[in-house]
């Protein structure tokens, strides 16, 4: 079973075998180069994509700095759910921090799932609900942890992160400064 199949049933919870070839069958494998975006902020998001291997950064971009949303590894989706289910521009980018593979689904292909598996909708729900309930777990970790455990927890999570990114991309997504990051790391490591 490709890392798809599994993350299908993970997030789509169990599927009829032919119902998992359909939704699969809709995904198309691309490379993407270390620095391409596959989205700018501002342009219509119109693909979903999943990542077989390498890393994508979901940025926002200000006058002054550049904020990281999240940096999605093997076996996360990205997109910018808001523009790619309402039509509207997108408010982040995404640029591949290495060269990195994902299958990618199109707006259309994503909608045309409907027609093809039967109870689509409520399987789509329970996905929007999975995603909801991640960004709700960011959102009352930013409110409720303090820097020291915000760290502890990502670290436990994402570990091999630390090896692979730029440190101050790891900083701005746990919402802290370089220096922060630096000092409570400096004390985790001794």
């Amino acid at each position: 079973m490709s890392e798809l199949e599994q993350y299908i049933k993970s997030c789509f919870g169990e599927l009829s075998k032919e119902d998992l070839e359909s939704i699969q069958s809709f995904f198309k494998k691309k490379i993407v180069k270390k620095g391409e975006f596959v989205l700018r902020a501002g342009e219509e998001c119109k693909q979903l994509c999943f990542v077989q291997s390498g890393l994508l950064r979901m940025f926002v971009s200000t006058d002054e700095k550049e904020v990281t949303q999240w940096i999605s590894s093997k076996g996360y989706f990205a997109t910018d759910l808001t523009s790619f289910v309402f039509n509207s521009s997108a408010k982040i980018n995404i640029q591949a921090l290495v060269d990195t593979e994902i299958f990618s689904i199109s707006k259309e292909n994503y909608q045309a799932i409907g027609k093809k598996v039967s109870n689509w909708h409520q399987i789509e729900k329970l996905f929007l609900i999975k995603c909801f309930s991640i960004l709700e777990d960011r959102v009352l970790s930013h409110l409720s942890l303090t820097s020291e455990e915000r760290y502890e927890k990502f670290f436990s999570r994402h570990s091999e992160l630390f090896n692979q990114v730029p440190l101050h991309f790891i900083a701005s997504m746990l919402g802290m400064t370089p220096e922060t990051f630096s000092r409570i790391r400096r004390k985790q490591l001794s």
